[in-house]
């Protein structure tokens, strides 16, 4: 294993420690228990959003808290659901009045440990709402879940809902429009290595050199198969074309698409990528409104992409140009 590090089990830790030092101007880190929140919470007369996960899978969550995504984050160790204690105490710390939306990957840690502190937060008079990521189409049930996994829609859903919180929606329209695009929203993943969680010293999977797997989870779970390396354009079409059928989407679809790198990936590839990914689409008859090309749900080092289409309209294209300000994405301030 070599990785850019002290210890494995001070990983998290010290990295936010970093990231407070990098962000102090957008964030605040709480170590005891542990919770990243926005620099001015809580944020008066406005719904907080809330989520969280175990931590690998940076810019996610942490790196989109700030105005127009997440008051608070709850990160987990590598690879782990964060503790009900520390996502109820990232809720109180943000909610001001208007109650809290968590958003939740489908990880069965993931979804128990957010209800317990949901019960807990209610128990106390904090109203909360929550909603369930579940878009990955490659499988129905993999290791650490109960149906569809949570992947790339999450990112789009931060976005969208932070920027909608901002606005000042209240708590049952937030988490109706949470449910809407959780419907519309398709996720993919391909994975070309796999990635070390830094306390296990090793790979989580062995893949030979000219293989692949196809529909990975981003811990590294099965997909739907292992095959042999092949060309950009085709792994392309067999991703989008998963993804496109799946909800379906049809011709004249307007779509927000987010070409994901799996965290060793370069740029060029990604690009390389979103040039088959034109081509595809543009032959469907999909209209791609708004993208994001980058890093942002990782997986550690791993090498790979995964797709996310989201059904977009006016509206969703006019909540995801709002201001935005956080370590990982901003535009409009």
């Amino acid at each position: 294993m070599k990785k850019l590090i002290n210890r494995p089990e001070d990983v998290v830790v010290e990295s936010l420690h970093g990231l407070a030092a990098a962000h102090g101007d957008l964030l605040r880190v709480s170590f005891d228990p542990l919770f990243v929140v926005r620099a001015d919470a809580p944020v008066a007369d406005k719904v907080a959003i809330v989520s969280g996960g175990g931590s690998g899978h940076e810019p996610l969550h942490a790196g989109f808290v700030g105005r127009g995504m997440l008051d608070a984050a709850c990160p987990g160790e590598v690879f782990t659901s964060p503790t009900p204690d520390r996502i109820e105490a990232a809720t109180r710390a943000v909610v001001s009045g208007r109650g809290a939306l968590h958003i939740v990957k489908n990880y069965t840690g993931d979804v128990l440990n957010f209800e317990t502190a949901a019960e807990l937060c209610r128990a106390d008079g904090i109203e909360v709402e929550a909603v369930v990521v579940a878009d990955d189409v490659a499988v129905e049930d993999s290791t650490f879940t109960a149906g569809r996994r949570g992947l790339g829609t999450t990112v789009l859903l931060e976005r969208l809902l932070g920027a909608a919180a901002e606005r000042g929606l209240g708590l049952d329209a937030l988490a109706a429009l949470a449910r809407r695009i959780c419907d519309t929203g398709r996720s993919m993943g391909v994975a070309l290595t796999p990635c070390t969680v830094p306390a296990a010293g090793r790979p989580t999977f062995t893949l030979a050199d000219d293989e692949i797997e196809i529909g990975v989870g981003i811990h590294g779970e099965p997909g739907r198969e292992r095959a042999k390396l092949r060309p950009a354009r085709e792994l392309m079409e067999q991703v989008a074309g998963a993804v496109i059928d799946d909800l379906p989407f049809r011709d004249g679809d307007d779509v927000i698409v987010l070409l994901n790198g799996m965290g060793g990936t370069p740029l060029m590839e990604l690009y390389l990528l979103y040039n088959e990914l034109h081509r595809i689409v543009a032959a469907k008859g999909l209209r791609v409104r708004r993208r994001l090309v980058g890093n942002y749900i990782t997986s550690l080092e791993m090498a790979g992409f995964s797709l996310t289409l989201l059904k977009a309209d006016d509206e969703l294209v006019a909540l995801w140009d709002d201001p935005v300000l956080t370590p990982a994405l901003r535009w409009g301030c």
